[in-house]
């Protein structure tokens, strides 16, 4: 490796090393390691909070979107002394609580960050999540479905938040406030995925396994569990259009926008025009849904 492949750049005192800054991670947009650092620059006021303190796994692609990938939740040696990280069971996971360590994943071509539904050292879940999965790649039903899904969850008393996943489906999240457990969010979201399902049985399903959904909508309320991880609010993806899960209002779900154009390059005017649309929402009670199912 040249002398001018390898490069250091400052943070908060920190020095972080860069090494081929030219090479290409998305190489179908164009996008370098360099401006991908830059661009979590920018991005790290809104991705940090909902990663800090959580156990984080990342997708990482040293050659880049479209070469090979893993996924990894042990944290790599050697550490720089700025990384802080946190064990369990077995596995010592990173702490994404600093711009420093953001570009030092960066660096290691660390595209995706999925912090865990819960924060270190507790068993709470920090939101309610529903992952709503289309079946096929391009499903036009896709923002009607999430759509009635919010109109439900209005009808209920609750207050939501969705988010592209930056792949195929949304995410809608529901800031809650402390003291629900797992259990008792999976019974609320197996009432509602029933529920739709059973009302609009063309459109819907909770059936896990996609070769039995045929081309229904997956309303998943399983994958939010201890333990488990989903893409972070602000997370680039692995996809070769350099897209970011985004959160939307909920015109844009009615206008029908297009996943797709939610990327690295769009999301500076969009955090500007909007802010963090997450952050906005109060925290919910569940207490009446929650007697209701019961």
């Amino acid at each position: 490796m040249s002398p001018q492949q390898v490069g250091t750049v400052e943070v908060d005192g920190n020095e972080i090393r860069v090494t081929n800054p030219d090479k290409l991670l998305w190489p179908e947009a164009g996008i370098t390691k360099g401006m991908y650092l830059q661009k979590l620059v920018l991005l790290a006021p809104y991705l940090l909070r909902y990663c800090r303190n959580r156990y984080l796994t990342t997708i990482r692609y040293p050659d880049g979107v479209g070469g090979k990938s893993f996924y990894q939740k042990n944290a790599p040696s050697p550490l720089p002394p700025y990384v802080q990280t946190s064990q369990k069971e077995g596995i010592r996971y990173i702490n994404l609580d600093s711009v420093s360590t953001l570009l030092w994943l960066g660096n290691l071509a660390a595209l995706e960050f999925h912090p865990s539904f819960e924060y270190i050292g507790g068993e709470e879940p920090a939101e309610w999540v529903l992952d709503i999965d289309p079946s096929t790649e391009d499903e036009p039903r896709l923002m009607e479905a999430v759509a009635m899904i919010g109109e439900t969850l209005t009808g209920m008393g609750i207050a939501s938040v969705p988010k592209t996943s930056g792949a195929t489906g949304v995410q809608i999240i529901v800031p809650i406030k402390p003291g629900y457990t797992f259990g008792e969010l999976r019974r609320v979201g197996k009432f509602l995925g029933e529920y739709l399902s059973e009302k609009y049985p063309d459109l819907f399903t909770i059936e896990r396994l996609l070769k039995d959904r045929g081309n229904r909508i997956y309303v998943d309320y399983v994958q939010h569990a201890a333990g488990k991880s989903l893409a972070a609010p602000y997370t680039p993806r692995g996809r070769a259009q350099a897209t970011v899960s985004t959160p939307l209002t909920w015109d844009e779900v009615r206008q029908g926008v297009d996943l797709k154009q939610f990327t690295l390059f769009t999301v500076d005017e969009r955090l500007h025009k909007y802010g963090d649309l997450m952050a906005k929402q109060k925290k919910q009670s569940l207490d009446t849904i929650l007697e209701f199912v019961r």
